[in-house]
């Protein structure tokens, strides 16, 4: 079950945002920004993603980074983790971890 009380309310707008992405879909964490009316804070939207509590049910792994690299992921596994959750949603990298849109 999901604490609405944790996080704050930036954290929040982010996370509410994250879950919106569908299965399949990327955005990138400067569209999360935009997205939430603070356009210029894509540093704390992928902090935000770092911060998820609901890592299982918000899936922070939708959200890159503008140049098409996977960024981080605080799920077990890194990194290595969230380049299979895309896989396994359809997605295609190259040979340098490359979301191939």
């Amino acid at each position: 079950m999901i604490d609405i009380n944790k996080g704050t309310d930036f954290q929040k707008k982010v996370w509410e945002e994250i879950s919106k992405i569908q299965r399949g879909k990327v955005l990138t964490y400067k569209d999360i920004a935009k997205k939430i009316g603070s356009p210029k804070s894509s540093r704390a939207v992928a902090n935000a993603c770092g911060k998820n509590p609901w890592i299982e049910t918000i899936h922070c792994y939708r959200v890159i980074r503008s140049d098409g690299f996977l960024g981080g992921y605080s799920g077990k596994g890194g990194v290595k983790r969230k380049k299979q959750l895309l896989a396994e949603e359809g997605h295609k990298f190259n040979n340098s971890l490359k979301l191939i849109l």
